[in-house]
């Protein structure tokens, strides 16, 4: 099995978790941002899109993140896909409203917060994204705060999504709003040792004074 992506791409660090949570063999190959690679014919012949990640598994080539997570979770997990259709559909729910709600927002806000350089930075857009960031994990503060994963009682592929978001969301310097079941959550993805080695890194080197 091979992994197409920089490990400091938060879309490939989506598969890097599920790959170590699921205990799976694979080779991870450098590509996109300072790498480049994403226009070679090769490349393009996988992927058409010129984006990360790209997983290879047989004769099976797929890539978009959520598809991968899933696919892995399905192939190859136990209980990682949800332990029923009931789960698993809940776990689906959460994949999607990560990737249809905060997610550009939070990219958005990682930009002002991180990539540009200070003289392209925009307070308007910076607070914009603050605004939708925090409107949107308040109502996943909500849902859990009577559960301790997305999908119920127990850690799945609904977690990884929004789950690889949130250090890169406490580790940026703003004024957060008071989440405590959020709060809570992250703290209990960062007991995860895959999560830890895949997600919680820098990411210092795509500052652009790292450029």
């Amino acid at each position: 099995m091979r992994l197409w992506g920089r490990k400091t791409s938060v879309n490939v660090q989506k598969v890097l978790w599920a790959l170590e949570e699921l205990g799976l063999d694979y080779e991870r190959l450098d590509a996109g941002g300072a790498f480049g690679g994403l226009d070679d014919p090769a490349y393009l012949a996988m992927n058409p899109m010129r984006k990360v990640p790209t997983l290879v598994d047989g004769d099976l080539v797929i890539w978009e993140s959520n598809a991968v997570v899933r696919y892995l979770a399905r192939t190859y997990g136990d209980t990682l896909a949800g332990r029923d259709a009931t789960e698993s559909g809940r776990a689906d729910m959460w994949m999607e409203w990560f990737q249809n709600n905060p997610y550009s927002q939070f990219i958005a806000l990682f930009y002002q917060m991180v990539r540009l350089p200070q003289d392209q930075r925009n307070a308007n857009t910076r607070d914009h994204a603050i605004k939708v960031v925090s409107e949107q994990f308040a109502i996943l503060d909500k849902h859990l705060s009577g559960r301790p994963f997305v999908a119920g009682d127990q850690f799945t592929m609904g977690d990884i999504p929004v789950g690889s978001a949130l250090y890169r969301y406490y580790t940026m310097e703003f004024d957060r709003p008071d989440l405590p079941a959020l709060a809570a959550y992250y703290d209990r993805l960062s007991q995860r040792k895959a999560y830890r080695e895949t997600v919680m890194t820098s990411y210092d080197s795509l500052r652009p004074q790292a450029a």
